[in-house]
């Protein structure tokens, strides 16, 4: 049995975003992503192979869409799925705090 929370161990400068398994197997992964100003960088897409479930717990941040020219604002309490394939971009993330995410991929 394995405790933790994820609103502890956040360091203080974040040259990169930082992700950490929580849990998994081979059919599901849960994750903690922490960001602080970070974004994808201008040529970049996410292009998955699972499905992902994200949920901003604090902070916020910005995703596009391939094909949509506005960025979908998330702000804390706020979830969205992204399906297999979906090529999506990371626009911002507040760089006033740190940005805590939950991912689960599927």
């Amino acid at each position: 049995m394995e405790r933790g929370n994820v609103f502890t161990s956040i360091p203080t400068q974040m040259p990169e975003e930082l992700m950490e398994l929580l849990a998994g197997s081979e059919a599901v992964k849960i994750e903690r992503i922490l960001s602080r100003g970070h974004r994808s960088s201008d040529d970049f897409w996410y292009d998955q192979e699972q499905n992902e479930w994200v949920l901003l717990l604090k902070g916020a941040a910005g995703l596009t869409f391939e094909g949509q020219s506005d960025a979908v604002a998330l702000t804390a309490g706020d979830y969205i799925e992204i399906p297999a394939h979906v090529r999506h971009r990371v626009e911002w993330t507040a760089d006033n705090e740190e940005t805590i995410w939950l991912a689960v991929r599927y």
